[in-house]
Parts: structure tokens; C-alpha cells; sequence
């Protein structure tokens, strides 16, 4: 993939180093045959949810003077919360390690590892309030059905 030249006096450094990160990572995956374990999914779910403020924050600053580009974002937000949701689900149906309990979703007092500070679940619930403000459930259109 190619990368994207740094324009002269660069105002998002952030956003770059975040982007290298993610495709540092990527590849390294490749090359891996371990699956995904629920560490890796609670960090991708907190990137996701964390492009999910930025591109709502994006979205309601571009939408009063370019309203076609707005509507654009706002369909990115949307698809990043349905990604989040993805992810977060598949979080909840790998295996937590030696000591798995069933219908731990979402109910972080019976998580084996306890009750962390800022869960996953957290995440999602507050990425859903921001999506619900915004969206009707028409806007949200179809989902895969969920298998488990």
C-alpha cells in the first residue's frame, strides 16, 4: 500500500503515527497464524470507537458548509459503529481463558478477569448513545444476523 506523502507543516501527526501503527500491525498479523484472542479484540474495539468520535466530531463540523461531504461522514460513523459492534460481539464469543462462564455479555461482574475499569461493554454503550442521538434504527440498515 502506498503511503500517503506528509504535506508540508503536517497539522495531524496523530492521526498519521495511528494509521502506521494500525498498518505496522496489519502486517505483522499476516504473518502470524495465532487467531484473535480478547485482549486484540478490546484494543481494536477501542480504536474503532475511538475513529467513532472523531468521525462524529467530523461529520456535525463539515455537515453546515459542505452538507454533501456531511452526509458522507455521517454514513462513515454509522458503518465504524457497526464495526464496533462486530467487533464488541465477537469479543463475547471467544473463549475468556481457563475459567469460561457462559452469558458473560455485557455483564462485566462475571467476566473472569473481573470488572475492569473502562470495559469493552463501557465503550459500546456510549458509542451506541452517540449513534442513537443521531440515527433512527432505519438509517442503521441491514446487519448480519448473529450467530451466537
Amino acid at each position: 500500500m502506498p503511503q500517503i506523502p506528509a504535506p508540508p507543516g503536517d497539522a495531524h501527526p496523530y492521526l498519521r503515527a495511528a494509521t502506521a501503527g494500525v498498518r505496522h500491525h496489519a502486517r505483522a498479523a499476516a504473518s502470524s497464524e495465532a487467531p484473535a484472542d480478547r485482549v486484540h479484540l478490546d484494543v481494536l474495539h477501542s480504536h474503532l470507537t475511538g475513529l467513532h468520535l472523531l468521525m462524529d466530531r467530523l461529520a456535525d463540523t463539515t455537515r453546515p458548509p459542505h452538507p454533501a461531504a456531511g452526509r458522507h461522514l455521517a454514513d462513515a460513523h454509522l458503518r465504524l459503529w457497526q464495526a464496533a459492534t462486530s467487533v464488541h460481539d465477537a469479543f463475547h464469543t471467544l473463549p475468556a481463558g481457563e475459567r469460561t462462564s457462559s452469558g458473560t455479555a455485557c455483564r462485566p461482574d462475571q467476566l473472569p478477569e473481573g470488572p475492569p475499569v473502562l470495559t469493552i461493554c463501557q465503550r459500546q454503550l456510549a458509542s451506541g448513545h452517540a449513534i442513537r442521538r443521531k440515527t433512527t434504527p432505519a438509517d442503521h440498515g441491514p446487519r448480519p444476523a448473529r450467530t451466537a
